[in-house]
């Protein structure tokens, strides 16, 4: 088995974990607040800036951590950073200009200690695969549970994703494409992430209906759209017209599908990454051209 299926399959655990934390540092109620990352750590920043603004809790902005405006004001810079080594996010919290900062993250020992203000330990999640998937997932319900905004049952909802059957189809798609509105866009880039870098797949992610305005051309019998959230009214339609395998979040109860969390949806998706990179003979441990922490030297 690999690192990134036992990855996966440690998610309900350390989501359970997560929501018993209380860190400090984290915004508060009112903050404006830049949140920053790279890669996953990025599109997982976009789902929390979109949730945290959404309600109401104040204004909220994802950067990837190369393009931070640090001319612009803050009253607070979150960092996500599996790592702690990555050099966009630490330069990003070198810009900051004195303003409060914090970093989560799951190597609390590295540069990151110095660079941010305050750092939340999620070492529990830490990972040993290159492919980010139970830290990304526990930073998101971490930062959901601080707003207010994570249901309950969310670890059970992840151990039902890990045992259902994945989308029947799935894998004869040439072609996918994730879709999402509002915070689940974040986890619609993350998914076509995880899918291209873990199995080499042709995959693609846009908010749902910004999907109509063109992407939509390259889809066909050979692929599948996968729906993050509610599809909205007369799109899912539209897919089903062209030939595609549409996929939406839901869970088989009672011989019934039922509405689930996008997060747990997410799982499903890591699930298909990885069986996609083994059908294809590839290590999912080790995507090609890629390393666990991305530290740029100086040429």
């Amino acid at each position: 088995m690999s690192h990134v299926d036992r990855e996966i399959a440690d998610q309900p655990a350390c989501w359970r974990r997560a929501l018993e934390l209380r860190p400090a540092g984290l915004p508060e109620e009112g903050e404006r607040v830049a949140v920053v990352g790279c890669g996953t750590s990025y599109y997982i920043a976009q789902a929390y800036a979109a949730l945290r603004e959404a309600a109401g809790l104040g204004e909220t902005d994802a950067f990837a951590a190369s393009e931070y405006p640090a001319a612009r004001r803050y009253d607070r810079v979150l960092a996500i950073t599996r790592s702690g080594t990555t050099t966009e996010v630490l330069a990003a919290l070198e810009r900051t200009g004195g303003i409060p900062t914090v970093a989560v993250t799951g190597a609390p020992d590295t540069p990151v200690r110095r660079a941010a203000g305050t750092l939340v330990d999620l070492s529990f999640a830490d990972e040993r695969s290159v492919v980010q998937t139970r830290f990304a997932t526990t930073a998101l319900v971490l930062l959901r549970a601080a707003l207010g905004l994570a249901p309950a049952d969310l670890p059970a909802q992840a151990e039902r994703a890990l045992s259902e059957p994945l989308p029947e189809g799935a894998f004869d798609a040439g072609q996918f494409t994730f879709l999402g509105t509002g915070w689940t866009v974040g986890l619609a880039h993350e998914a076509a992430l995880k899918l291209r870098e873990t199995s080499g797949a042709w995959a693609e992610s846009y908010p749902a209906m910004e999907y109509r305005h063109g992407p939509i051309s390259v889809t066909g019998p050979d692929s599948a759209v996968w729906f993050f959230g509610a599809p909205p009214p007369g799109l899912l339609d539209e897919i089903r017209a062209t030939g595609a395998l549409a996929v939406t979040d839901a869970s088989v109860g009672a011989g019934v599908r039922e509405p689930v969390d996008p997060l747990a949806g997410l799982v499903r998706a890591q699930r298909l990454a990885v069986a996609l990179a083994e059908r294809r003979g590839l290590d999912p441990d080790r995507p090609r051209h890629l390393t666990r922490s991305i530290v740029l030297v100086e040429s």
